[in-house]
């Protein structure tokens, strides 16, 4: 029972070296403030069900049809959380296998595409991910991507231009979805616009899916032919990823995770995506949800307050992009001063220009119980840690502020 119920104790005992190097990533995201957009914390019970037994489980295939023996656990792992996702986003069909967001977009195009295709997605330089259509990834090497952007002078997406390009280009795909747009795409336009042209529609909701299950965002699962997300992010469960569809796709899609894109499920994280789901059915995480956004907000206000110049204005989401130009620093500078003080956060493109800005979420803090109250002393801090104030001193007042929000209760 030792091995199982205490494996930190075991593995104190066993690898120290790599304990220590456990510990201090404890300490580093207990002692400073998690801004990525991209993080969050799980609750203990996803670790729970990360560190399970069901690491140990090949288990190739899909419930029912395994290529391996000893299955009826993982079966029933992998059955409930696909119930579990069809339910919480109202699909007809998920596949929970993907290993992250990146894998459950290739399974996507395999499932939708051929090699040369062209396809139709946000710009990397307007807040586009690397798969869509990054020449140093799969996506830029093996299809023809035309990237739409956004309005220069809002920031917000240019639905007109996404529509003369789609009639230009007659795309097999458009994608809709990005790494750093702060505001709700409109997916019923990207429907229009999709079946005027003959083309599939693809949502990455990666960033906002979890919004989505809270009620907090709009849900792409009625407009698109297939949806892609993580699991991590808002929706506080393991790194991974998840593809939802309807019944039409559902074939396709199997066949693209495995055996076309993937080998052997990773069962402890299938494990942990069901009790992440599980819990993102309920009340707390609902009102969790909208805190987030409304965190986001206040951020966002209090920023532009001291200076940000603030994408789009503001924030419908957990996700906030600036640029601290009017500060006198880029974006990795900002980065780089922020991080010495304990503050952690990403850069990212900004629209028409060379410039990278910012991007920072609320996700990471809401969970550890912040408030709007605290969005207004974490601007205060940024403005002292970008303003020359000693790090050191900022650093200090960063441990004081999350030493009472601490992740877990310890």
């Amino acid at each position: 029972m030792s091995v199982i119920t205490q494996p930190m104790d075991l593995l104190r005992q066993q690898d120290p070296q790599m304990a220590d190097v456990l510990d201090g990533e404890r300490q580093r995201q207990a002692t400073g403030l998690q801004l990525i957009a991209a993080e969050n914390f799980t609750s203990a019970a996803v670790l729970g069900a990360l560190g399970s037994p069901l690491a140990n489980k090949y288990a190739e295939g899909y419930p029912g049809a395994r290529h391996h023996g000893g299955c009826e656990y993982a079966d029933l792992a992998e059955r409930i959380a696909a119930e579990r996702a069809c339910a919480l986003f109202g699909a007809e069909h998920a596949n929970v296998q993907p290993h992250s967001g990146s894998a459950a977009v290739l399974a996507a195009y395999a499932a939708l595409l051929q090699p040369g295709d062209t396809v139709l997605a946000m710009g990397l330089t307007s807040g586009g991910h690397l798969t869509h259509g990054s020449p140093a990834n799969f996506s830029g090497r093996w299809f023809d991507f035309v990237g739409y952007g956004v309005d220069a002078g809002t920031g917000l997406i240019d639905y007109l231009q996404v529509q003369e390009l789609a009639h230009t280009h007659r795309p097999k795909a458009i994608v809709c979805g990005s790494i750093s747009y702060p505001r709700h795409p409109e997916y019923s336009v990207f429907r229009e616009i999709a079946d005027e042209v003959g083309a599939f529609l693809i949502a990455d909701a990666a960033h906002p899916i979890g919004l989505v299950a809270g009620g907090a965002a709009p849900s792409p699962v009625p407009y698109a032919d297939i949806v892609c997300a993580t699991t991590h992010k808002v929706l506080r469960g393991p790194r991974g990823g998840m593809i939802l569809c309807g019944a039409e796709f559902a074939d396709r899609i199997d066949r693209a995770v495995f055996p076309f894109t993937q080998g052997g499920a990773q069962m402890h994280t299938i494990a942990a995506k069901a009790v992440a789901f599980g819990e993102a059915a309920g009340p707390a995480f609902t009102s969790y949800a909208h805190r987030v956004v409304a965190n986001a907000r206040t951020l966002a206000e209090e920023l532009g307050r001291r200076g940000f110049a603030i994408t789009t204005g503001g924030t419908d989401t957990h996700l906030i992009t600036a640029d601290p130009e009017p500060l006198g620093l880029d974006g990795a500078g900002a980065r780089g001063r922020l991080a010495a003080a304990g503050i952690v956060l990403d850069t990212c493109a900004l629209p028409h220009g060379d410039r990278r800005g910012i991007r920072l979420g609320s996700a990471a803090v809401t969970t550890q119980g912040m408030g709007k109250a605290e969005m207004g002393r974490i601007a205060e801090l940024f403005t002292a840690a970008l303003s020359g104030g000693e790090p050191a001193k900022v650093r200090r007042d960063v441990n004081e502020m999350v030493f009472n929000f601490p992740p877990y209760g310890v």
